[in-house]
């Protein structure tokens, strides 16, 4: 091999070794989060997405890289939070109640002490949609029917357990119960393998409008005195109308229950992570809402109030401080009725 030859087989491996100590250097300077979400066809994935989109922009002021996962939802998301498996997670305040009373499905595990909610999402309505040749009106008509109660971990699942023992039904009230998953309900319905299925989403939701695109399908009222008392017993929990005309072949107005979502994290977590990520969101606030319908009617004021279950997070509490919008009684998060203005939006 002539001399030539290996001074430029040596310059090219100095310049390869410099780029990777160049790479590697930056990926030391880089902080890596990653938010855990739901199925690809509801609310949290392109919440999630919208968020690390924004941080993603803006990394070379905060040095933060987000990515998101598709996962089974508010339950699952919770304890992979708890386990270290992500750094931030969405979830629905009914969850997370029980997750910070070791209550429900937490009830043989015990309560999770190290959550903490760092702002307040979309409201999220359990929603049951039917065949429109099922002859399903409201939620009674759901007996001895083939219904897909949810995945197990879904927020849906949790809804719909908490609606049946409201009024007393077990699994042997449906002539069958599935438990599809979100990317598989919508198909089983218009393939006529169900009669019904239920959600936990804000509206609007691609999941359900091409759903009711492929095939007649209608919204069922989920009212009467069962679900009053299940209004009555737990603060999570609110009445909400789905408006009309959201959805094809869905002109009138839908009555109800809905709970909120929040994104949640470990008290360990950097508070200077959850602070940058807290101020790029707030500081884009446009932009994020304009990442999903579903956010359009939020306020910086509302997601600061929640209704969390749980402590907001010292990394948050700082951005709010400082932006004006907590006082100096906040940070303590408390369950409430859910979110006044939610219903007037409705």
């Amino acid at each position: 091999m002539s001399r030539h030859v290996l001074v430029v087989c040596a310059t090219v491996f100095l310049m390869a070794q410099g780029a990777f100590f160049r790479t590697a250097q930056a990926d030391e300077q880089n902080r890596f989060i990653t938010i855990g979400t739901g199925g690809p066809t509801g609310v949290y994935y392109p919440v999630g997405g919208a968020i690390c989109r924004l941080i993603n922009q803006s990394r070379r002021l905060h040095g933060i890289r987000c990515t998101v996962e598709s996962t089974a939802g508010s339950l699952y998301n919770i304890k992979a939070l708890h386990g270290g498996d992500f750094d931030f997670g969405i979830a629905q305040s009914d969850i997370q109640a029980d997750a910070s009373h070791g209550t429900g499905p937490f009830a043989q595990t015990g309560a999770v002490k190290d959550l903490r909610a760092v702002f307040s999402l979309h409201v999220e309505a359990f929603t049951v949609l039917a065949r429109a040749d099922a002859k399903i009106i409201d939620f009674d008509d759901l007996k001895g029917k083939r219904v897909n109660i949810g995945n197990p971990g879904s927020g849906a699942r949790d809804a719909m357990e908490r609606v049946m023992a409201a009024k007393g039904w077990t699994l042997n009230d449906f002539a069958q119960a599935s438990e599809l998953g979100a990317g598989q309900q919508g198909d089983a319905l218009c393939q006529n393998q169900i009669d019904a299925t239920v959600y936990s989403v804000g509206h609007p939701a691609t999941t359900i409008s091409d759903t009711a695109g492929a095939c007649d399908t209608v919204l069922v009222d989920v009212a009467g005195p069962a679900i009053d008392r299940l209004l009555a017993e737990n603060d999570f929990y609110s009445k909400t109308v789905i408006p009309g005309g959201l959805y094809y072949g869905n002109p009138d107005p839908v009555t109800t229950v809905c709970v909120g979502s929040t994104l949640m994290v470990s008290a360990a977590t950097d508070p200077e992570i959850v602070y940058q990520l807290v101020k790029t969101v707030f500081e884009n606030f446009n932009a994020f809402k304009r990442a999903h319908p579903a956010l359009a009617a939020l306020s910086k004021e509302d997601m600061v109030r929640g209704p969390f279950p749980v402590a907001l997070h010292e990394g948050a509490q700082r951005y709010y401080r400082a932006a004006g919008l907590l006082g100096d009684g906040g940070g303590q998060g408390q369950i409430h009725n859910q979110r006044r203005s939610g219903e007037e939006r409705r």
